[in-house]
């Protein structure tokens, strides 16, 4: 059993670009969902697929190199099962002075550092992209 999954699915990536590979397989949930489109959408990684098994599913991630480095320098986990980190909509966290990203757990949904300001809603960090 796994106590912290977005932890995982973070360190799946970074292994997987720290070994070169080109798709990485990780096991389906809701928040990762959300996590890989917000990761797509502001281009760290190339596409996602999401595969249904009889099970909870796979995500296939297909991840970006650019010049043979990979396109996420850093990703890391900000909260943790047991020290969560919450910021209201006017401590929102600024990544690389806005070069990267924070991802963000509020009751709109997992949205980015940056609509969460457009928004001016605050919520759970879970990470830093850049």
């Amino acid at each position: 059993m796994n106590t912290d999954p977005i932890a995982d699915f973070l360190t799946r990536i970074r292994n997987a670009q720290m070994a070169r590979h080109k798709v990485v397989e990780i096991p389906a949930s809701g928040i990762k969902k959300e996590i890989t489109k917000i990761l797509e959408d502001k281009g760290y990684i190339l596409s996602h697929k999401v595969v249904e098994d009889d099970k909870q599913g796979i995500i296939k991630i297909a991840l970006k190199y650019v010049d043979s480095s990979p396109a996420i320098k850093k990703i890391e986990r900000a909260s943790s099962p047991g020290l969560r980190k919450y910021v209201g909509a006017d401590a929102l966290p600024r990544v690389l002075n806005g070069l990267g990203i924070a991802i963000i757990s509020t009751s709109k949904g997992v949205i980015s550092d940056k609509e969460a300001r457009q928004n001016k809603i605050g919520g759970e960090v879970l990470c830093y992209v850049y």
